[in-house]
């Protein structure tokens, strides 16, 4: 029976995945035989974690919560959820963009804000209307910063809004690549991208090289009263310098999803309380997902959608696999595979990747494996983890 702690609450379309005849759960804390930790928001510093656990999912993308770095030196995976809140995300964007065009938020206050009777409701309101003309978002140029899976589906839907829409991403996937429709412009240059829109949207992660990516260098080649919006991280924009070109209506609009107190007083900000992936739709893609990702791991060994592990999926060879985690140093798998020729074990199939200082050995084998081949196997420097899998186990 494996047992799974989960810490935050997930949709139950999800949690119907882990069959209760192979998987017992406990909801809202970590049971100190844990082997599988699934959370959304909840924050894994300075909670001592089992020696038991093999993998750690988070429901969505982010993972500022869980201590990645300590969990890899321990050889466990952490799995996020790239994609299955894509088309949340997508929608909000477009929905911050109309916000922002049509000046809604301010429109909506004025009248919310009138208790007047009717005739002289109506008189007030035809008075001030002309202080809320806002524009059409077809015919504008929307510069989308990030093409992954939400960049991608925001390039599209402006595209069928009507709006000329270009792209920038050095590092597109192949996948993203075919799913862009072919009428998104490439931009070869961030700042070409930047000059030449009435609308930007940010869609990349928040690394050291993404934070502060739009700086007050990147502002001053906008064109004056663009439209910015951001639903990836607050950090990918340089707050200092952004509040400067709000006051100086460089940027005529900031839309987005986390609230700062330096933003509060400003009119021209439109900050949602982090709404992205707030869909009961979404919140069921995550949570399915991960779940599907992390009992592949314990049942099989493979990893996907992982940020600190390669993608490893080996189809089974055999009914007996070893699943290992090492350094990324060399002759790792040629000490590994002499220590399996010793005990006479013949390797059926095998795949082996790595990540940065980290690797990840799948190994089929004709039979059974020992305690003391593993014993072995562990005992070589470099090893971080090793365990077996069998087949229906």
């Amino acid at each position: 029976m494996h047992k799974v702690s989960i810490l935050n609450q997930f949709s139950p379309l999800g949690l119907q995945q882990l069959d209760t005849n192979h998987y017992s759960i406990s909801l809202g804390e970590i049971t100190p035989d844990c082997e599988m930790l699934l959370v959304r928001s909840a924050l894994l510093y300075n909670i001592k974690l089992p020696k038991s656990l093999k993998v750690v999912g988070r429901a969505g993308i982010g993972v500022d919560n869980i201590p990645v770095a300590e969990l890899t030196q321990r050889g466990i995976p952490v799995l996020n959820t790239p994609g299955a809140n894509a088309n949340a995300v997508k929608e909000l964007v477009l929905a911050g963009m109309l916000l922002a065009a049509r000046r809604l938020c301010s429109a909506w206050q004025f009248t919310k804000n009138l208790s007047l009777p009717q005739s002289e409701l109506e008189q007030a309101v035809e008075k001030q209307k002309k202080a809320f003309v806002g524009h059409e978002i077809s015919g504008k140029t929307l510069g989308v910063i990030g093409l992954g899976a939400i960049g991608v589906k925001v390039a599209n839907a402006a595209l069928s809004l009507g709006m000329r829409v270009i792209g920038y991403d050095p590092e597109i996937s192949v996948q993203r690549a075919w799913e862009l429709s072919a009428g998104v412009e490439q931009a070869k240059t961030l700042e070409s991208l930047l000059a030449q829109t009435d609308y930007i949207s940010c869609h990349v992660p928040l690394t050291e090289k993404t934070k502060h990516l739009i700086n007050s260098k990147r502002l001053a080649t906008m064109k004056a009263g663009v439209i910015l919006l951001n639903f990836a991280r607050a950090d990918i924009i340089e707050e200092s310098a952004l509040i400067a070109a709000l006051r100086e209506e460089k940027v005529s609009a900031y839309v987005c999803d986390f609230p700062a107190e330096s933003l509060q007083t400003l009119n021209s900000v439109i900050a949602l309380p982090h709404l992205g992936a707030s869909t009961k739709e979404a919140e069921e893609n995550c949570a399915r997902m991960v779940i599907r990702h992390a009992k592949e791991f314990i049942e099989s060994g493979n990893i996907i959608n992982s940020i600190n592990f390669p993608e490893v999926v080996l189809p089974r060879g055999s009914a007996h696999r070893i699943c290992i985690v090492n350094a990324n140093i060399p002759n790792m798998l040629g000490q590994v595979s002499t220590k399996l020729a010793q005990f006479d074990y013949n390797i059926i199939d095998m795949m082996n990747k790595s990540k940065e200082n980290m690797a990840y050995t799948l190994i089929d084998v004709e039979k059974p494996v020992s305690s003391e081949v593993i014993s072995s196997i562990q005992a070589i420097a470099g090893i971080i983890s090793v365990w077996v899998i069998e087949a229906n186990q």
